[in-house]
């Protein structure tokens, strides 16, 4: 006779299991890459994509391709001239000015010295005419005069060129560097032609200095009605 309580013979007493982590394994990235969630997202980026740049392409090809109401006065550049993004600017008190800063409008710029003769005031007063002659769209178009040498224009020229309200844009820029940008037609010189260049800063159209007024007007419409669904008034 035993005291003692004892298991049965055989018997194991239980005791508790470990425990044990599942170690789960984790999506194959590449899978992800290739599922049908995911190719359907990039065709929605690429058709918000195509969505967004639809209204600058159409204002280009209708203008450089479907030419509305006859083909343009002045002369188009095929293919557009970027401007250069390390273009060298300065205003008139010698402060450097980012290129950068001359994109978001039309611009409609002269290249004359800063010694201002007849031919360049001429050509200065008939830019600020064409800008009025554009009406509700001319808050669209900035005046750029670009001077490609040190000089410093007068004072009344300056004052001239300001009048209505809206002063051009006035900006020293070394004639070497102008030339990356802005060219003139055979035999002629930079002074010879008004220039036209888009909000994005691509030079786009070239026409004499001294244009007929009407028709240069019609150009500046054309383009001005051609990019009505992406470009708008201000930087």
């Amino acid at each position: 006779m035993s005291g003692s309580n004892s298991s049965a013979p055989g018997s194991a007493a239980s005791s508790p299991e470990p425990l044990s982590f599942a170690v789960h394994s984790l999506p194959d990235p590449r899978a992800i890459a290739g599922s049908p969630n995911q190719r359907a997202g990039r065709w929605k980026m690429l058709m918000v994509l195509a969505i967004c740049a639809a209204p600058v392409i159409a204002s280009y090809f209708t203008f450089y391709v479907v030419k509305p109401s006859g083909s343009a006065y002045g002369e188009l550049m095929a293919p557009t001239v970027d401007m250069p993004a390390d273009l060298p600017l300065t205003d008139l008190q010698g402060r450097a000015v980012p290129a950068d800063s001359l994109r978001g409008q039309w611009l409609l710029a002269v290249v004359q010295p800063a010694d201002c003769g007849p031919a360049c005031e001429r050509q200065l007063y008939v830019q600020r005419q064409l800008r009025e002659m554009l009406g509700k769209e001319r808050a669209r178009v900035d005046k750029l005069w670009l001077i490609p040498d040190d000089g410093t224009p007068r004072e009344k020229v300056l004052e001239a060129v300001g009048q209505k309200g809206v002063e051009v844009n006035v900006l020293h820029v070394p004639a070497d560097r102008l030339a990356a940008w802005l060219r003139p037609a055979p035999g002629k010189a930079l002074s010879d032609h008004f220039y036209v260049v888009d909000p994005m800063g691509r030079w786009m159209l070239r026409a004499p200095a001294d244009p007929d007024p009407k028709k240069f007007k019609a150009d500046l419409d054309k383009l001005l009605k051609a990019s009505a669904g992406w470009d708008k008034p201000g930087r």
